[in-house]
């Protein structure tokens, strides 16, 4: 067998390889934060922003502190794993100063959010069709907003 005497588009290659190696570590360079990865898959400085910003959530503790009947209640129907900000929105405002009203939402339109059907929906989750089952009223007419089944 011959020797191998024609590298050139061996040197082409690797020069190919060589710029878009070179063309990733710039733009990477360029694109990514100095300090992403330092604290893991994310941006150090992105602790520090979120710090800035002023707190809109509160947690159900919060709300159980002062409304332990409602808390009780909710014990003992399918509601009970559902945070009250999950339909009441954030609280962190009346948490701190009861006299800011805490949002009283749409009835309909919150329950709808959970209990309108779909296909994604195992089949024993309750689902309602608003229309047939309570025309134009809203749920809380027939039904307990914190324990629904009452």
């Amino acid at each position: 067998m011959a020797p191998f005497r024609s590298y050139e588009h061996l040197l082409r290659l690797a020069a190919v390889f060589a710029v878009g190696v070179a063309l990733f570590l710039g733009l990477r360079w360029f694109l990514v934060p100095p300090d992403y990865g330092r604290l893991g898959p994310y941006r150090a400085g992105a602790i520090a922003a979120n710090q800035t910003r002023p707190i809109a959530y509160v947690g159900q503790a919060a709300c159980v502190d002062c409304h332990s009947d409602v808390a009780d209640i909710r014990k003992t129907n399918a509601h009970a794993r559902i945070s009250c900000e999950r339909c009441h929105g954030p609280l962190a405002a009346h948490a701190m100063d009861p006299a800011v009203a805490a949002a009283r939402p749409n009835p309909r339109a919150i329950c709808a959010v959970c209990h309108l059907p779909s296909a994604a929906k195992p089949p024993a989750f309750k689902t309602v069709n608003f229309a047939d089952h309570a025309g134009p009223e809203a749920c809380t007419t027939c039904h307990q907003a914190h324990a629904p089944k009452l």
